[in-house]
Order: structure tokens, then C-alpha cells, then sequence
């Protein structure tokens, strides 16, 4: 036999979880986090523009509404993988992605744990013209830094980053994050 530390198995509670995010107004809420593994679900990407580029395998599941996942193929060219209420995606490690789904949607995420020296990538393009705008980089050794927010604070606080250098086209910032 094998000796087994103590068994720890959550129920997870969709519907209370959603109710929680509605009501706080946050966006995610993370369920586990372990050396392999770490979930969340989270509320609306409505906002999101960035592709962004991770180490690991994603798993989104559709809990409520449907996900426009935008993503770039190896060619760079901007593709839709629509994932309906009920439904599951799984995507590859070092995919660009831009996960969209309206405020009142849910995603429930599966994601491999960052190890040491993993970089999370955020790179955003001219809505006018799909010319590179920006880069940011991470090392995300703590979740609870949120790298994304981060990311979209050095992004949108700076009209340089925002501004196309090919057709000067002004990148907007959401009202709200």
C-alpha cells in the first residue's frame, strides 16, 4: 500500500459561488490551488483585449452563458472558439488567448500550477490595424499577486502602450476592470 496524507475533496457550490461574484462584484474566486493543479471560476471577461500566452493547459468549462475564446494560430492570425453554456474547451500550453464572455457568464478554469521559472505573457494588438502594441511579462511564483490586473494596469495607465506606432489609432481603456 502507499501512505496517504489526509484526503481533502471540496464540494463545490456553482450557484453560491456565482451569487457571490454577482453580488461582490469580483471576478474570480479560487477554489484550490496545489503543486499541480489550481481552479477558479470566474464572472465576465467582457472587457479583456490582450492575448494571453501561459506555460500550462487550460481547461474552461461553460458554467453559465458562452465564451468567445479569441486565440492566434502559430501564422498569427486572430481566430473564435465559441464554447457554449454546458460546454468544454481544453487548450494547449503557449496558446495566445483572449477569454470573452459576457458580466453575467461564469467559466469554471482548470489550469496546471506555474513552476519555478514560468513566464505568463500578455501582448495586446491595434484594434485598427492588428499591429503589435505591447508586452508585459511575469514570473507568477504567488496567485494572489494577480499577474492579469497587473498586466492591464501597466497597459491601459499608459497612452504610449495604447497608441498604434504604425496608424496612431488610441487603444481605449474599459471603464472598469
Amino acid at each position: 500500500m502507499f501512505a496517504m496524507q489526509s484526503i481533502d475533496m471540496p464540494n463545490i457550490d456553482f450557484e453560491g459561488i456565482m451569487r457571490h461574484l454577482t453580488e461582490t462584484g469580483k471576478r474570480t474566486h479560487q477554489l484550490w490551488l496545489t503543486a499541480e493543479s489550481m481552479a477558479f471560476i470566474a464572472r465576465g471577461r467582457e472587457y479583456r483585449s490582450e492575448f494571453h500566452v501561459n506555460p500550462s493547459y487550460e481547461i474552461q468549462y461553460s458554467i453559465k452563458g458562452d465564451l468567445n475564446l479569441h486565440y492566434r494560430t502559430p501564422e498569427g492570425v486572430e481566430k473564435i472558439a465559441h464554447v457554449p453554456e454546458g460546454s468544454c474547451l481544453f487548450q494547449p500550453p503557449l496558446v495566445p488567448h483572449s477569454p470573452r464572455f459576457a458580466p453575467d457568464a461564469f467559466q469554471f478554469v482548470i489550469e496546471r500550477a506555474r513552476v519555478a521559472g514560468d513566464i505568463d505573457r500578455f501582448f495586446w494588438y491595434c484594434l485598427n490595424c492588428d499591429h503589435f502594441l505591447h508586452e508585459e511579462s511575469y514570473v507568477v511564483d504567488d496567485y494572489r499577486a494577480d499577474p492579469v490586473t497587473q498586466a492591464y494596469r501597466n497597459f491601459y495607465q499608459s497612452e504610449d502602450f495604447r497608441t498604434c506606432k504604425k496608424c496612431a489609432t488610441v487603444m481605449p481603456a474599459p471603464d472598469s476592470l
